[in-house]
Formats: C-alpha cells, sequence, structure tokens
C-alpha cells in the first residue's frame, strides 16, 4: 500500500469512483508526487513511473497534468463538504454539530494529510475555470461552519462578535493540521480532532 492510500483515513476507497484501475493509480501516483514535489516540479513521467506505466499511458487516461490535478482537488473537497455537511445537520446543539464537524473536518485532515496537503495547498496550479469550481466548494465548506457558528450564536451558545471572521480562524485552524501532522507525532488524529474541537469552542466562547 502506497502513502497515499494509508494515509486519508481509507485512501483507497476514497478513490473508489476512479475507475479503471489504471486512471485510480495514476491519481494516486500522481498524489504522492504533487505532496513531495509540489505540483510545478512534478512531471508527468514522474507520476507514470510511480504507477508503474508509461508516460504515454497517463495520456490515455488524463489529458493534462492539470487534469490529474483538478480531479484530485474535486473529489477531496467533495469529501471534506460532505464530512461538514453530515455534522451540520445531526441532530443536537450548536455546540455537539460544532464539535462534531471540527473533530472529523481536522481527523480527515491529519488521516489523509497526504491528499489534504494536495486539496488544499496546489488550488493556484488550476486553471481559472478549474479553479473557479474548487472555490465554489470552499465556499459552501464555510459556509457549514458559519450556518452552525451562526445558530449558536442565536441559541445564546456562542459569544462571537464576528461570525465571518471566526469562521475564517475555524477553517484555517483545521486545514493547516494537513502541513504539520506527522503519523509518528505524539498525537494521533482522533486526539488532534479532539484538541481542535475544545480549541474552537473556546474560541466561540461556547457556554454549554
Amino acid at each position: 500500500m502506497t502513502t497515499a492510500e494509508e494515509t486519508a483515513g481509507g485512501e483507497t476507497s476514497a478513490w473508489g469512483e476512479v475507475t479503471p484501475d489504471a486512471a485510480r493509480r495514476l491519481l494516486i501516483a500522481a498524489v504522492e508526487a504533487f505532496a513531495e514535489r509540489g505540483y510545478h516540479a512534478t512531471t508527468t513521467r514522474d507520476i507514470a513511473g510511480r504507477a508503474g506505466m508509461s508516460p504515454a499511458a497517463l495520456y490515455i487516461h488524463y489529458k493534462t497534468k492539470e487534469e490529474l490535478l483538478h480531479r484530485i482537488s474535486r473529489i477531496g473537497h467533495a469529501k471534506a463538504l460532505e464530512i461538514l455537511q453530515v455534522a451540520a445537520r445531526r441532530e443536537g446543539t450548536a455546540t455537539e454539530r460544532l464539535t462534531d464537524a471540527v473533530s472529523s473536518f481536522v481527523r480527515w485532515h491529519a488521516g489523509g494529510r497526504t491528499t489534504a496537503r494536495v486539496v488544499q495547498y496546489e488550488l493556484d496550479s488550476l486553471g481559472p475555470d478549474a479553479r473557479a469550481e474548487i472555490l465554489a466548494l470552499r465556499r459552501q465548506c464555510d459556509a457549514e461552519i458559519r450556518g452552525i457558528i451562526e445558530d449558536g450564536v442565536a441559541s445564546g451558545e456562542f459569544d462571537v462578535l464576528d461570525v465571518r471572521g471566526t469562521t475564517l480562524a475555524v477553517m484555517s485552524l483545521c486545514i493547516d493540521v494537513a502541513r504539520w501532522f506527522n503519523v509518528d507525532g505524539p498525537w494521533t488524529p482522533d486526539e488532534v480532532g479532539a484538541l481542535d474541537a475544545d480549541l474552537v469552542l473556546r474560541m466561540v466562547g461556547a457556554t454549554k
């Protein structure tokens, strides 16, 4: 199993929608290469070599290197949005929903740090149309967190002066986990998720 498959909380299943097998192997190889070398320093030959294929075989499944990055970004952001939507729509208080949203979102970024680094930090490598699509997904992710915070303010659970600014701070805290998390470090993804959820509740002045 590759590094990218071992992270992201079950990476193999995360790419299950990518078919055929050769296309999935190339995508996973691209995740690893982009995370290790950066998008611009990675060549299609690098990606094909990691997948055990010839450079010509890559173009059967992906017209360009950017198409690979776009698909990785779209799948990753869709998964992130799903995680937040599930938490935001569950029954419970705003405090419970925000705790669930942050801990789940952080676990995804820690457990899937290889994928998450590419998904979150290579946005500017995309062309205008692809970038606009991914930005729309990001805005939806922001809206889920912002909605929970607004609910908490309305219910009196949270004491927040600037909901939009606080949403940005919460999202930044969660996303940055992908940059620094180390599987050989002192914390597990679950522990980091619990820690950041507690920090966020303090940030919003949770009273319940």
